[in-house]
Parts: C-alpha cells; structure tokens; sequence
C-alpha cells in the first residue's frame, strides 16, 4: 500500500510572515501500525499561539490533552503536509542494505517540506549522526528550498523548538487513531502496537500469521515470533 499524503496550501492572500516549518514523526518503534510524519507551517507572528495553548512534545502530554490540542493547532498552521507509510512499505524500505529507517525518514521529510515555501525548517533528527543525516537531506531537498531557507536538524527538537512539538502532536494524534480504528474493524484491543504493551505482545504471539498486513515483518519481535511458529510445526512431526 503506498504512503498516504494530505495536503493542505495558504491561499496567497495570507500573510507574508516568516514561515517557521517543524517536522516530527510517531510510531517509529512499534512492531504494528504505521508511521506517522507531520510537517507544519507556521507564520513566526503566530509561533506565540503555540505557547499560549501549552503545545509540548506529545511524549509529554496525556491523549486527551493531545487531542484537545490538535484541533487548536489546527486553527493555527499555516501549511501542512501529513504522510502515513504503513507497515509493507516501512518493511520495503528495509529490503536493500544501503537503505534504513532513517534514510526512509529522510527521504519522506524531504518530499513533505520540499513541497512547502518555507524560511526556516527545523528537523527532529532520529540519526545520532546528525552531520551524515543532514548531508542525505539536504541531497534530497529541491535546490530552491536548501537556497532559501535555514535548516536545523536536531536531536530533541520535539522538547527544545515547538514548532516540532506541535508536529509531533499532529502526528501522535493521527497515529493513534489510526490504531483505535484498526481495533475497531477487527474487534481486538491489541494495545499501543509497542512491544513494551502486554496487548501488544499477546497479539502478536496469536494473531500474527491472521493480521499479517498490520505487522512490519522485518522487526525482531515479528521475525522471533515467525522462527517460533516454524519450531513448533516441525517439532509436531
């Protein structure tokens, strides 16, 4: 299934402010579920807004507090683009040894804010290389956005700028009820997706060879599940 992409664009009435772009992703770890990334646009007098509503990094606030924010974000932004990249095409991207999930993210904040006619664009970095993971980005931005505006990639920049901690409520939000709905078609409450959840684990051990499409096969818990099933049929003979 290939990624899906909202889209929304200013219309050119709209101020001309600095426009500040943060990016963020959720659901980078589960073994079930997607991958959400957010990039968000906003106008440098409005970046205040964020402050005054208490936007933090979604790590830090409830779900029903993240909730709440996301539709007041939503009155603010100024641009967005949304990319959900489900469990085949996360495990795709770890079919060739010269690819992971970092350059998958690369790759995808690239197209997002490559789309977007940004000033500043500020990067949560999932690399502890950050200089090598800079390098990759900036070969896969258009020329005309590496030109024109300032790029910061950090680690923590969820916690240390809010404009990426507004993306990353944007995209927790949109993550989790992606999983909520998931769970309603199926009927099962398989938990956060997170291997650390006990519903999740269950799931997993019971329902992996009926849900295959929900699961990223190449991760570890989802390949020790898969050996152990093979164990068990061959020591039946």
């Amino acid at each position: 299934m290939p990624p899906q992409k909202v889209k929304n664009t200013p219309s050119k009435e709209q101020s001309s402010d600095k426009i500040i772009v943060g990016t963020d992703e959720a659901g980078r770890g589960p073994v079930l579920g997607p991958l959400v990334m957010a990039a968000l646009a906003f106008k440098e007098s409005d970046i205040k807004k964020l402050e005054w509503l208490g936007v933090k990094d979604s790590k830090m606030l409830s779900a029903e507090v993240r909730e709440n924010l996301f539709e007041r974000i939503r009155e603010i932004v100024h641009d967005f683009r949304i990319e959900v990249i489900e469990p085949d095409a996360i495990d795709l991207s770890l079919e060739d040894a010269s690819t992971n999930l970092n350059w998958l993210e690369a790759d995808t904040t690239a197209r997002l804010v490559g789309e977007m006619d940004a000033d500043k664009i500020i990067i949560d970095c999932p690399s502890p290389n950050i200089k090598a993971y800079r390098t990759y980005l900036l070969k896969k931005l258009p020329n005309a956005v590496v030109k024109k505006a300032e790029i910061i990639a950090e680690h923590k920049a969820d916690v240390n700028y809010i404009v990426v901690a507004a993306a990353s409520v944007i995209a927790k939000v949109l993550r989790d009820r992606a999983i909520e709905n998931t769970k309603r078609e199926i009927g099962i409450d398989f938990g956060s997706g997170y291997m650390s959840d006990p519903k999740t684990k269950d799931f997993l051990e019971k329902y992996h060879d009926k849900y295959p499409e929900l699961f990223r096969k190449k991760w570890q818990s989802y390949k020790k599940v898969e050996e152990q099933k093979k164990q068990k049929t061959l020591g039946e003979y």
